[in-house]
């Protein structure tokens, strides 16, 4: 995509002549006709066609876009027949803009094609040693593959399979190699002050998850009340470890006292502080936090599973690349990218996103980065029919403000990919209006609960700062399947605006 620079020019040196007023005619007529342009750009051009099989009016669509909400902002929608691809309606369809999260639905669609539905992660243990008389003499290896949903009882597993092959002992180190990809962590242009927080938690092909929503890298602070006023908060972490520190400066309050905890990662470390004041007999606080380098949080999950069975470490416990000449003694495989897509979209999980992106670096070019995975993310989708050219690609899971794409495009795909044998996993991974439980509904679960909407919307949600987003398919009373997209940008309050695509939504659903 190419940008168009604006030019200025200085006037100051002419003042008072006719040729500066004959100049301020000239250059009032562009900037006269972009006031003009822009006139029509927050409305946006309005495309209705009949729906095949019927006379359905989209006309209320445009009511429903001049909710006071979205006043100064730029909205784009694109409405589809799933049946033909047609446009049934638009506004600002072609308008690039930001999709937040909604721009996971082209990851997941690139990596399905990509990868393959059955792709799988895998965790193997390696020596390059010998076992006799129950002695491993030699280092073991563990090196990861990717896999974002290892968990304690993972680790343990693999330590139990260890014990079976007859090693008790260890006369060498146990080191923990993620060179599968690169070391690059974060991707371009995540904020700083997201490092530290759940969704922005470092990408490494050797991680852990705290529990089964696999927020690879990451651990669960849980406040609870003191036995007394002023005494300690009790805290907790899922998994238990000693990877961090916790500063523990909440006090415990009276009770119908204040309860204000605020638990963070101090930066570049692994200390986590908690804050405030919770009072007695509350219900526990949960916080997800990202660990600082997520190979060395595996690493030692995996050597506390070595301790429960009874196997002991001469050596050091350190990062360190796998020997060619290593071999295999324990492998796992991971669940299949089908079955990852489910909590990856329902639950919107960035690190989900970007280990796909790095992954398809990886299989497709050679290289675990996202330089490599992003340009196989572009091929992809230019296979699946996505104009390439039309949109910016900088990461996977949509956190960057710098990802632009038109509604059109969207529903493009999302129409292109029915065709797919991978797609009923594809729609099944995706939110459902109203649901209850978490891995149906996810992020939309709380959402359109009332409505025709419910259980009718599969749609991915999205949202960054200052953008809303929706996306997806809805099947309305007359039995035809549409499929939207609603992106809007420009907001002061993103969470607030959902309110109109739930009603764009529920509107199709009643057609």
């Amino acid at each position: 995509m190419k940008s168009t620079p604006w030019y200025i020019l200085d006037v100051t040196c002419i003042k008072g002549s006719k040729v500066l007023q004959t100049l301020i005619i000239i250059l009032m007529i562009p900037i006269l006709s972009i006031g003009l342009a822009l006139s029509n750009y927050s409305s946006g051009d309005i495309v209705q066609a009949q729906v095949s099989g019927g006379p359905y009016s989209f006309a209320n669509l445009s009511k429903i876009l001049k909710h006071p909400l979205l006043d100064g902002s730029v909205t784009g929608i694109s409405v589809r027949s799933a049946e033909s691809g047609e446009i049934l309606f638009e506004q600002n369809g072609n308008i690039r803009l930001r999709p937040a999260s909604n721009f996971k639905l082209l990851t997941a669609a690139a990596a399905m094609e990509s990868l393959g539905k059955d792709h799988t992660f895998k965790t193997e243990l390696l020596t390059n040693g010998r076992i006799r008389a129950n002695v491993l003499t030699g280092n073991l290896y563990m090196k990861g593959y990717g896999d974002p949903t290892l968990l304690v009882k993972d680790f343990e597993e693999m330590a139990l399979a260890l014990k079976k092959t007859g090693v008790k002992i260890i006369l060498g180190n146990v080191l923990g190699d993620d060179s599968w990809f690169d070391g690059e962590r974060y991707s371009k242009d995540l904020p700083w002050s997201d490092e530290t927080e759940y969704y922005g938690a470092q990408i490494s092909a050797l991680t852990a998850a705290p529990d089964a929503y696999y927020d690879a890298g990451t651990v669960i602070v849980e406040v609870g009340s003191g036995k007394k006023v002023n005494q300690p908060a009790a805290i907790s972490l899922t998994p238990a470890t000693d990877y961090v520190k916790i500063i523990n400066s909440v006090k415990t309050v009276g009770y119908g006292g204040k309860k204000k905890i605020k638990v963070h990662r101090v930066h570049g470390t692994n200390t986590i502080k908690a804050e405030g004041t919770i009072p007695l007999g509350e219900s526990t606080a949960k916080s997800r936090v990202a660990v600082w380098e997520p190979a060395g949080y595996a690493l030692e999950l995996f050597t506390n599973a070595l301790q429960k069975q009874r196997i002991k470490v001469a050596g050091r416990v350190r990062k360190g690349r796998t020997p060619k000449n290593a071999a295999v003694l324990v492998s796992r495989e991971s669940m299949t990218l089908s079955q990852l897509l489910v909590p990856f979209m329902k639950l919107s999980n960035n690190g989900h996103a970007e280990t796909l992106v790095k992954e398809m670096g990886k299989v497709e070019m050679g290289e675990g980065s996202w330089e490599k995975g992003l340009k196989a993310v572009e091929t992809n989708l230019k296979s699946l029919g996505t104009d390439t050219d039309n949109i910016v690609i900088r990461d996977g899971s949509g956190i960057s403000h710098v990802n632009l794409i038109p509604a059109n495009e969207i529903t493009k795909l999302l129409f292109t990919i029915q065709k797919k044998a991978w797609f009923p996993a594809y729609e099944e991974s995706l939110p459902v209006a109203g649901a209850s439980k978490r891995m149906l509904g996810g992020t939309l679960k709380n959402r359109m609960r009332s409505s025709a909407a419910a259980g009718n919307v599969k749609a991915k949600t999205g949202t960054i700062s200052t953008v809303s987003a929706l996306s997806g398919y809805v099947t309305g009373k007359s039995g035809q399947t549409y499929i939207f997209s609603i992106l809007i940008n420009n907001v002061c309050d993103a969470a607030a605006v959902k309110i109109v695509e739930d009603q764009i939504a529920e509107f199709l659903s009643n057609q």
